[in-house]
């Protein structure tokens, strides 16, 4: 899966990770949370998740206060992005493993 190697490859560049998904797990030494749990100083929230399936996750998402979201191809949410908005949270559409790749995340 593409969020599998987000992970990876955003850690592999330093970035501090938090990975938040439905079932308990992990990705090499970050643990994939299931709780929604308060965090502080998050930059980027990077979205992997069906646009149908993403209003459950809105408030929560807001609550981080994140610098932006990029949505990935398949995640594209105008509704969401909207909200981010009214929130000063600037999104992005693009591919996390092609901004890191080409040095632009």
């Amino acid at each position: 899966r593409y969020s599998y190697l987000a992970v990876q490859k955003l850690s592999a560049h330093q970035h501090p990770v938090v990975a938040l998904g439905i079932k308990n797990g992990a990705i090499g030494t970050t643990v994939i949370e299931t709780e929604k749990k308060l965090l502080n100083d998050i930059d980027t929230v990077t979205l992997y998740i069906n646009p149908s399936l993403q209003p459950a996750y809105y408030d929560y998402i807001l609550s981080l206060h994140p610098n932006r979201i990029i949505f990935n191809p398949g995640t594209e949410n105008e509704e969401l992005q909207a909200l981010a908005h009214k929130n000063n949270i600037a999104t992005q559409e693009a591919c996390t493993l092609v901004l890191l790749s080409t040095g632009q995340y």
